[in-house]
């Protein structure tokens, strides 16, 4: 997969978006640094006929002037180069950029890291030590002003999205750049300007114009995280080594490791190699300067484009050659006296900014607000100055009048030109605020009175203004306070009802209301004094707080009609600790406590590292890990409580272990009064079954599967007594009204995802099913959409995210369309109590996890293998049994073979070219669900199989399925090809995820330490052949812990084998040494014992 690069080019006569693309390749060999050559070819980089190529594939919108000629057929495209290069701005540029040193022979030798490894944790990158920057050529696009903006703003904003993996840091960087550029131009943040080039033209254009505190924040945040390989597009210079550390290159800077004002004498650092007659590379402007070069060049070409349409108005000279130079070409053409009348013009109309187009402002004029004097009414505004970076330090108009100096010291600071600073500042607040204009008319103004009602109008409607426009405002600290804190609302105090064991969301909870404004209390004649005083702004305890008119409305109507009928629910609590709601009655909630139980809830809901760990169950069979004894526990609590809990815990973690330990306690406990269904595909059922016998045997299990299935009064009479009821996803809609005729203590989805589609019949009839507590399990909550989440949260806990359209408006759009921050962090916390996630990656897992985990998984056969399984059986055992001698062993090896290849797929028993239909095996149903989920995880899988003909199948079934290439690699790989692979696989983190190798074409030799996958599709039987094979993962150089799945086929002869290795594996070792020569010394009765299919092992053919 390609990555596509950007960064902002900055040249005097016109800047542009320089467009390059990477694509992963094996180098063949390091290029030799030679001082007399030119700068070397980046050799991972496309040429523009591939990135042409790759931007037509990736469907991704192309600017106008790169648009692509006719697509040709056949082969005339292929053997034409110039078929893809008509007419299209082809540059060559210089980066430099992360590469790693080689010596050889004492020659040093230079090779460029692709950029996608770099940010990776786990990549193999030989050593930091050897890592520097160096100068490579690279070839790309030049994109104008209007084209990148255009272009820009059509790539997605959902970076972390699967779909616009392929944006490098760079590119991505710019994307937020230009959608700033666009709020710029929408609110008319611009201004006409003149320049003068370096040849004496004098030249129109509009600049961005960022006076407001907001947009120079926004300036200095994202010179701060701009990038750093966004600095090192430049042409020859000179330079300096840089060693150690590069992984920023590619990702914003640390906001923490940024000392202020050190970014702009960071980027002007040089880098070289210590090299004699090394070619070098001169770097860009500070980071501060490129971004304001791009808002510049980007808004001045917008504008211009709009300008350019419309009608001019009559002016005389030299103004009317301004506005053509604005509208249409930027030279202006007329006599040298005509323009310095212009300049003289334009200098004047503009001196008011100068200071801030100039970035000069480090100080501003700012407006203090202070509250009356004891027995006074009006409220006081006072001038000062502030400084910008520092709003702390003021200084008070009477010290600026009395110092009329250039300069003014003042307390170990500078401040150059103070009186006309501040003056500038306070014209433009007259024309903003008009009720400052008398007290300009003093000589030396330092303030100015106003009355509460001004006062409050100024808090509400000039304040904004005046930031907005580059002034500082200084506010009462209690005025300051954000959000509800400093309205008129309700205090809020709850606890849970004294005479309650379970709780739900839909709960009452016992609480206790209180009148508060400003964090204190009011009684009810507290309260009527303050509506006395007819004021916006009221005094209380010292403090000066807000209290608006529909506040006292609300009150006022509150304490009428509705004082005495408020019910607060469990759910109501939940989300105002969230802050999802904020009012109750129309009247904000400005203060929220939980005490008792009802605290102990919302602490462990918000942090569920305080939920106690699950005590291992007694006669359990195994051994929890610590994560999984916290994962159990929490189950556990949020079932006390009443409350639907989705654990989503990677792939390989243990979700059906910590399930069966939480149910067995809740047996051991003698809570588990009713039986409990657990839903699950149909490809795991078997899978289910043998875990609950495995680990906790005393659970009673019943399998309902099958045509052989109970149903109505026979199955409510079989479901009596039992603990744990397991069914698939297909037979929950079919059989749905059986299901409802059992009062079930519990409902549990495993692979939950199978609901995300809320209209699917199976996600229907899950949530028609009442019980006690619901759960999820699953490793994907959200797999393309949020829409996803919603389905299983609303199963969970019904209601709680509102309805479907409710939530699509509410989050949905807003984080999925428009990355809306606020939205998303609000939508996490009202989540986070249900889910509980943990990553394989964590470091608290990790140390948990063996090195090595094996696991069986067990599939079902489909209708169709069973019924050729038992054909075959039948037909191949009266053969065997009338022979004998050399050619019965052999008869029985042939069947063997055959079985194997029909309990992985019919259509490889029946020599088919193309698997059509997954649901015709449940082995390849299985491996579909576990690569989708390892693969969304970032991991990387080996398939292993016997048979080469089988691989050839899988593969573009696979690649077709998961939209992902795939390798096979086997015996008639050639030698060139089997190290392409490896390389690949290896080495390029956007590679294949996904290799199958034949058995004995890959079982040894190789060094594949990228996976941590191993899945055995089918069996060798022989342990020490299958411990080879997956050796090439669990080796030296494997960095995380390894998972092994060994696919068996139940009821078949898979199962039999495995359970005789498994129950006596020191002998099986031993006894299965020389792989499947054993069965052939099995009489017929034997044979035919081993290879009887167990019915209840197929999956009934209506169930998918």
């Amino acid at each position: 997969m390609a990555i596509l690069h950007g960064n902002w080019i900055e040249k005097e006569q016109q800047s542009y978006l320089f467009v390059w693309g990477e694509f992963w390749r094996s180098l063949a060999a390091p290029i030799e640094i030679n001082s007399a050559t030119d700068l070397p070819v980046h050799p991972l980089a496309m040429t523009a006929n591939e990135l042409l190529e790759w931007w037509r594939a990736a469907d991704i919108s192309i600017p106008k002037s790169l648009s692509l000629p006719e697509q040709k057929t056949g082969r005339s495209q292929k053997n034409d180069p110039k078929a893809l290069s008509v007419n299209l701005p082809v540059v060559p540029q210089t980066i430099a950029l992360p590469s790693i040193e080689v010596q050889q022979q004492k020659k040093i030798f230079v090779r460029p890291l692709y950029s996608a490894s770099i940010t990776e944790e786990d990549n193999d990158i030989e050593t930091t030590k050897s890592q520097f920057l160096y100068s490579w050529q690279v070839e790309g696009f030049c994109l104008k002003p209007q084209e990148a903006i255009a272009f820009l703003t059509s790539l997605p904003l959902a970076i972390d999205r699967p779909e616009s993996s392929w944006m490098g840091g760079d590119l991505r960087f710019w994307l937020q750049v230009a959608r700033w550029s666009l709020d710029l131009l929408s609110r008319g943040k611009f201004i006409p300007v003149l320049s003068q080039q370096s040849n004496g033209n004098i030249i129109a254009h509009w600049r961005s114009l960022l006076d407001s505190a907001t947009d120079s924040s926004r300036l200095a945040k994202f010179a701060k995280t701009m990038p750093a390989v966004c600095q090192f597009y430049r042409e020859s210079g000179v330079g300096k080594r840089v060693e150690g550390e590069v992984s920023s290159l590619f990702a914003p800077r640390s906001r923490e490791s940024e000392v202020e004002g050190q970014e702009n004498k960071e980027a002007t650092t040089n880098y070289q190699l210590p090299i004699t007659n090394y070619q070098f590379i001169n770097f860009p402007p500070p980071p501060q300067e490129l971004i304001l070069e791009f808002l510049n060049s980007t808004i001045d070409a917008q504008v211009r484009a709009i300008a350019h349409s419309n009608f001019l108005p009559t002016v005389p000279s030299p103004l009317k050659e301004w506005l053509q130079g604005l509208a249409a070409d930027a030279t202006i053409k007329a006599e040298p006296a005509q323009l310095e009348r212009l300049e003289a013009i334009v200098k004047a109309w503009t001196a008011p900014i100068q200071y801030q187009l100039e970035g000069r402002s480090l100080f501003r004029t700012c407006f203090q607000l202070s509250p009356p004097t004891e027995n006074k009414n009006n409220w006081t505004l006072s001038y000062y100055l502030q400084a910008v970076d520092t709003p702390e330090f003021i200084v008070d108009a009477a010290t600026i009048w009395q110092h009329p100096v250039t300069n003014l010291e003042y307390r170990e600071r500078t401040i150059s030109q103070p009186q006309e600073t501040l003056l500038r500042g306070l014209g433009l607040a007259s024309r903003l605020y008009p009720l400052i204009a008398p007290s300009l008319e003093q000589p030396f103004p330092q303030s100015c009175k106003i009355n509460p009602l001004q006062a409050y109008e100024f808090i509400k409607s000039v304040v904004w203004r005046f930031e907005d426009s580059g002034l500082g405002v200084i506010l009462p600290s209690s005025l300051e306070r954000e959000g509800w804190a400093n309205r008129l609302g309700l205090k809020i105090s709850a606890t849970t009802p004294k005479k309650s064991d379970r709780l739900g969301l839909q709960s009452l909870l016992n609480f206790k209301w209180e009148l508060a404004i400003g964090g204190q209390t009011l009684s009810k004649a507290e309260f009527d004094r303050l509506v006395k005083l007819n004021s916006p702004l009221v005094e209380i305890n010292g403090e000066w707080v807000e209290l608006r008119p529909q506040d006292i409305k609300t009150a006022q109507a509150f304490f009428t009609a509705r004082k005495d009928n408020l019910n607060l629910s469990l759910e109501d609590a939940l989300r105002l600790s969230t802050g999802d709601t904020q009012t109750i009655e129309k009247l904000p909630v400005v203060s929220f406590e939980a005490s008792g139980a009802l605290e102990e809830l919302m602490t462990a809901l918000t942090d569920n590292q305080a939920i106690a760990p699950l005590a291992t169950p007694e006669g359990f069979r195994g051994e929890l890990r610590p994560y999984q004894a916290r994962g159990a526990g929490w189950l556990s609590f949020l079932e006390r409580w009443g409350l639907g809990a989705c654990l989503a815990d990677d792939m390989g973690l243990g979700k059906t272990i910590q399930f069966i330990a939480f149910l067995l306690n809740l047996k051991q406990q003698k809570a588990l009064e009713k039986p409990t269904l657990l839903v699950c595909p149909t490809s795991v059922l078997g899978n289910w079954e043998r875990e609950v016998r495995k680990f906790a045997p005393q659970l009673k299990v019943l399998m309902y599967h099958g045509d052989k299935r109970p149903k109505g009064k026979t199955f409510e009479q079989v479901v009596a007594g039992k603990d744990l009821v397991i069914t698939s996803y297909a037979l929950i809609h079919r059989d749905l009204k059986t299901h409802q005729s059992v009062s079930w203590q519990g409902i549990v989805l495993d692979e939950a995802q199978n609901i995300k589609n809320p209209e699917a019949k199976q996600s229907q009839a899950v949530r028609q099913l009442e019980a006690q507590f619901r759960f999820a399990l699953t490793g994907t909550p959200v797999e393309n959409r949020l829409q996803e989440l919603w389905s299983i949260l609303d199963f969970l806990n019904p209601g709680y995210l509102g309805q479907k359209q409710f939530f699509q408006r509410r989050f949905a759009i807003p984080i999925e369309r428009y990355g809306d921050a606020a939205s998303l962090k609000t939508l996490r916390s009202l989540v986070q109590p249900f889910i509980l996630r943990r990553l394989k990656s964590d470091r608290t897992i990790i140390q948990d996890l063996p090195e090595k985990q094996e696991m069986t998984e067990f599939c079902g056969l489909s209708p169709e293998q069973a019924k050729l399984y038992e054909h075959l059986v039948e037909t191949s055992l009266a053969e065997i049994d009338a022979a004998d001698g050399i050619q019965r062993r052999g008869m029985i090896l042939a069947l063997l073979v055959k079985l194997k290849q029909l309990c992985n797929h019919p259509g490889q028993f029946l020599k088919e070219t193309t698997l059509k239909e997954p649901q015709r095996s449940g082995k390849l149903i299985r491996l579909q669900e576990m690569l989708e989920e390892a693969i969304s995880e970032g991991d990387r899988a080996l398939i292993f199989t016997q048979f080469a003909e089988w691989g050839k199948l899988l593969k573009p079934h696979l690649e077709q399925k998961l939209g992902r290439e795939i390798f096979f690699l086997y015996g008639s790989t050639s030698k060139k090809q089997r190290e392409e692979m490896i390389d690949r696989f290896q080495h390029d983190p956007q590679g294949p995820p996904v290799m199958i190798l034949s058995l004995k074409a890959g079982g040894t030799g190789l060094n594949l330490t990228r996976a941590n996958h191993v899945f055995h599709f089918d069996r060798w039987w022989n342990p020490a052949v299958e411990n080879q094979a997956t050796d090439r993962v669990f080796r030296i150089g494997q960095t995380r812990n390894v998972q092994v799945h060994k696919f068996v086929c139940t009821g078949t002869l898979e199962e039999k084998i495995n359970d005789m290795i498994e129950s006596k594996k020191a002998l099986a070792e031993q006894v299965v040494g020389a792989g499947e020569n054993w069965l052939t010394e099995l009489d017929t009765d034997q044979l035919r014992q081993l290879l009887v299919l167990e019915r209840n092992a197929i999956i009934e053919e209506n169930e998918e």
